[in-house]
């Protein structure tokens, strides 16, 4: 198979690679930022690609329930592939450790997300945000 476009070679390299997340970054090495942006954003309008929040990217699948474009994997999930992927140290939120101490039988949604550093994106789809709890 031989690969002549940056959008063929990018698309083969979101196909092949075992994460469901994409920065701008990984593709670098392609092209410049501009050429890199602009095929990212035609990824997106074709629905190969979604956009979790700036300059992140998640691969997509139709679903079977809805027949929309949605993310391979749940967005806890997402969300903690993005902010590895952006170097921070991810932990489990104190709703989580509560739970898994048997201290509460409310059990946490996976949606708040505990993070040592600063944070400033929001990390989500479709009206629906990751929250973050920053840890000491």
């Amino acid at each position: 198979m031989i690969l002549k476009t940056l959008e063929s070679k990018i698309r083969y390299r979101i196909k092949r690679n075992k994460s469901s997340v994409f920065i701008p970054g990984d593709f670098f090495d392609l092209s410049d930022r501009d050429q890199v942006g602009r095929v990212l954003r035609a990824l997106v309008r074709e629905g190969d690609l979604m956009k979790i929040g700036q300059g992140l990217y998640a691969r997509t699948k139709i679903s079977s329930l809805s027949g929309k474009t949605v993310p391979e994997k749940s967005l806890p999930e997402l969300a903690k592939e993005a902010l590895k992927k952006l170097g921070v140290d991810v932990q489990g939120s104190s709703f989580k450790k509560e739970y898994d101490a048997g201290k509460t039988t409310q059990v946490p949604t996976g949606r708040v997300i505990a993070v040592k550093g600063r944070v400033s994106r929001k990390i989500g789809y479709d009206g629906k945000y990751i929250s973050l709890q920053k840890v000491a």
